[in-house]
């Protein structure tokens, strides 16, 4: 059994984590940030205030990739739902330059995994994600941010069983992100990524360090439209460790797919995602939608 066939025996729902999207590498081929949550908007922070976020998601997966790309010999079927919502403060604060914000994200996930015939779900709170950032506004159309993410193991998660609901682990997270914005002509955006992993104690299982980046292209058709595609890039830098020993299984993936957005004005807007993932190794591979709003309070 490779070390891919035991993490789905050991817990396929180590594939779904803050928001649980469920589709990446590491312990049973998950992580703990939901590839592909973010869309337009991602660098640019709204003024001073508290604003309500809310992201939902669907994935679906009934394939999981080897170390080649290759489906596993295997009946596999994966299906996650999730809301999450988001409360986000920007201060009036200013820090290196920068304006100081903070925000916290409950994932309420339901998830279903069936591995050859053996059957599991689970729902109830995932990992909660915390968040620390400064937002730079360089332009009316660029803007910026730094921040760092604690994602802490709030989520239900029992070792050996299918659909665990939390990775069991902590996850601290450095991120950059910046955007374009122009109701007339090109945006983009671009979410970065890097994840350091500590160990599952349950498990003896410490998942490799990750980098990977959300982004969205599009171009703005009217002053509240924005069209175009949207996705993720992931690779697993580090290999895995189980009982002190690196087990390699190193992920990576890739999605796109068209994205919409419909901006209200005031700091409130919607977007719409669907994406599909393609070049996927040591991971599941299938397809989400996504749903971001956001609306000041």
């Amino acid at each position: 059994m490779t070390h891919v066939q035991k993490g789905v025996a050991l817990g396929i729902a180590g594939l779904v984590l803050s928001l649980a999207t469920a589709a990446q590498a590491t312990e049973g081929g998950g992580s703990s940030y939901p590839m592909g949550a973010e869309n337009y908007l991602m660098g640019a922070l709204p003024p001073p205030g508290f604003y309500s976020l809310f992201y939902a998601n669907h994935y679906a997966a009934d394939d999981f990739r080897d170390d080649d790309g290759d489906s596993l010999p295997m009946d596999f079927r994966l299906r996650a739902d999730v809301l999450a919502p988001r409360l986000l403060w920007v201060t009036e604060q200013r820090l290196l330059g920068g304006q100081l914000a903070f925000a916290a994200l409950l994932p309420l996930v339901d998830l279903e995994v069936s591995v050859n015939g053996v059957h599991d779900s689970n729902r109830g709170l995932g990992d909660v994600d915390l968040t620390a950032a400064l937002a730079y506004h360089h332009s009316p159309t660029l803007h910026s941010a730094f921040g760092v993410d604690l994602i802490a193991p709030t989520g239900d998660y029992e070792a050996g069983e299918l659909a665990n609901i939390g990775r069991n682990y902590w996850t601290v997270q450095g991120v950059y992100a910046a955007s374009r914005i122009d109701p007339a002509g090109l945006n983009w955006d671009i979410k970065l990524m890097y994840d350091y992993n500590f160990e599952n104690e349950d498990t003896d299982y410490r998942s490799g360090q990750e980098l990977h980046a959300d982004y969205a292209l599009g171009y703005g058709i009217h002053p509240n439209w924005v069209v175009g595609v949207g996705g993720y890039a992931y690779k697993q830098i580090t290999g895995d460790r189980l009982n002190g020993v690196d087990i390699g299984n190193e992920g990576q993936a890739f999605s796109i797919g068209p994205s919409i957005k419909l901006d209200a004005g005031q700091g409130a807007f919607v977007a719409l995602k669907y994406e599909r993932e393609f070049f996927v190794e040591n991971r599941p591979e299938g397809d989400a939608w996504w749903i971001k709003a956001a609306w000041p309070l």
